[in-house]
C-alpha cells in the first residue's frame, strides 16, 4: 500500500538524517512510560482487517485499526481477545495494543498479548518490512520476534501488521463476591488457583474479593456450588460493569495522580506499603496508590518479595516509569535494539532507558 511506502520512507529519512521519531495510534496511552520525544508519525490511518477466518482462530489486521473495530467484528462471530486489552478509550488502536502489552483481568486464566501474538510486520530502521511468525501457533524459526514486540513500545521498530489468535466466548459467566481481608484473599486465591475451578479473573479491594467463572454451563454451576458457600452472586449487570471498569481503568481507585503496578508471584503474603492497593490476576498483580517521590523504597519492597514494581501513572517523568533492568538484561535490551534501530530514534526513552550503542 502507499501509505506503508510513505511510512518505509519516513523511516530511512529519519534514520539518514538522526531524527527522532514516535509512533502514535489513537494516543490512548501518551501517557504511560517515559517522556515523549520526537516528531509524531502518525499510524491511524493505516487500518483494516487484513484477514479474518472464524473457524482458524486467528485475525491479522494493520496497526491503526481500532480496537473497537476488532472486538466488534470478533463479537459476531462469538469470539474475542481473551487477553482483554485495555481501551482507554474509543481511539485505541491495535498496534498501540500490542507495543503497549497491557493485559485485562483474563490474563490470569488466558495469558497476555504476548501469548496472543502469532505473528507481526515490522519496518526497522533502514525502512525494511520484516516478517516474523504467522497465522498458526507453531510457525516460528529461530527467534520469536513477533512476541517480543509486545511491550516494546515502539522502540524497535514501526508494527505496520499483526496476526493475534482469539478463543470464543465463554458460553456462561458468573461472579462471587465476599468479605475478606487481604491475608484471607490472597490465601484463598492460591488454594483455589490449585483447584480445577474456571476462574477467569479475580479482584481484591475494600475487604471484598470478586471473582469471574467463566466457561461451560456445567463448570460454572460446579463451582458457585463448590464456592457459594461463603460468597454471594453478583447481579449480571453489576459483574459487566465491575470487569470493564477494572479492564478500562474507569473504576474510582485509578482515579489518582499517581498509580503503581506491582507484579509478583501470586504466591507472595501482603506487601506492607503505605496506600490503598487493589490485587488483581490471584495476586500476580497488585496496584497502588502512592506517591512517585517513594520509587526507591517501593521498588525495594517489591523486589524483595520477587516482583518489579512499575509508576504506572504520573505526571512525574523525572521518577524513571518502569524497574531497573539486572545488567545483563540490559545489555541484551541494547543489543536488540541496535539491531532494529541502529540511530536510536525510536521512541527514545520511552521505556525509561536512552539508547547505547
Amino acid at each position: 500500500m502507499a501509505m506503508l511506502e510513505e511510512f518505509r520512507e519516513r523511516l530511512r529519512e529519519a534514520t539518514a538524517n538522526q531524527q527522532p521519531l514516535r509512533f502514535r495510534g489513537g494516543g490512548t496511552k501518551d501517557w504511560y512510560g517515559g517522556p515523549l520525544t520526537g516528531d509524531v508519525l502518525q499510524t491511524a490511518g493505516y487500518a483494516g482487517v487484513v484477514d479474518y477466518e472464524p473457524s482458524e482462530l486467528v485475525i491479522t489486521a494493520r496497526c491503526g485499526t481500532r480496537l473497537a473495530d476488532i472486538e466488534a467484528l470478533l463479537a459476531q462471530h462469538g469470539q474475542m481477545l481473551a487477553f482483554e486489552p485495555p481501551r482507554f478509550g474509543a481511539a485505541s488502536t491495535i498496534g498501540g495494543v500490542v507495543a503497549a502489552g497491557l493485559s485485562g483481568p483474563r490474563r490470569m486464566a488466558a495469558g497476555s498479548v504476548r501469548d496472543f501474538v502469532l505473528g507481526a510486520k515490522l519496518v526497522n530502521g533502514a525502512g525494511d518490512v520484516l516478517n516474523f511468525g504467522g497465522q498458526v501457533m507453531k510457525n516460528v524459526a529461530g527467534y520469536d520476534v513477533s512476541r517480543l514486540l509486545a511491550g516494546s513500545m515502539g522502540t524497535l521498530g514501526l508494527i505496520a501488521e499483526v496476526s493475534l489468535k482469539v478463543l470464543p466466548l465463554p458460553v456462561r459467566e458468573a461472579t462471587l463476591h465476599m468479605p475478606l481481608d487481604e491475608i484471607a484473599a490472597l490465601r484463598a486465591l492460591n488454594e483455589w488457583g490449585g483447584q480445577p475451578l474456571p476462574l477467569s479473573a479475580s479482584c481484591w479491594h475494600g475487604g471484598v474479593l470478586s471473582v469471574r467463572l467463566s466457561g461451560a454451563e456445567s463448570a460454572v454451576a460446579a463451582a458457585i456450588g463448590t464456592l457459594g458457600v461463603q460468597a454471594a452472586v453478583m447481579p449480571e449487570r453489576d459483574a459487566q460493569a465491575l470487569w470493564s471498569s477494572l479492564r478500562d481503568h474507569t473504576h474510582a481507585f485509578f482515579d489518582t495522580p499517581h498509580l503503581w503496578r506491582l507484579a509478583v508471584p501470586p504466591h507472595a503474603s501482603a506487601i506492607i506499603l503505605k496506600g490503598e492497593s487493589l490485587i488483581e490476576w490471584g495476586g500476580g498483580q497488585r496496584w497502588l496508590r502512592a506517591d512517585a517521590v517513594r520509587a526507591g523504597d517501593i521498588r525495594r519492597t517489591v523486589a524483595a518479595s520477587g516482583g518489579h514494581a512499575t509508576l504506572f501513572r504520573t505526571a512525574d517523568k523525572s521518577v524513571p516509569a518502569f524497574h531497573p533492568k539486572a545488567p545483563a538484561l540490559a545489555l541484551l535490551n541494547r543489543r536488540v535494539k541496535q539491531a532494529f534501530d541502529p540511530a536510536g530514534i525510536f521512541n527514545p526513552g520511552r521505556l525509561g532507558e536512552p539508547h547505547a550503542n
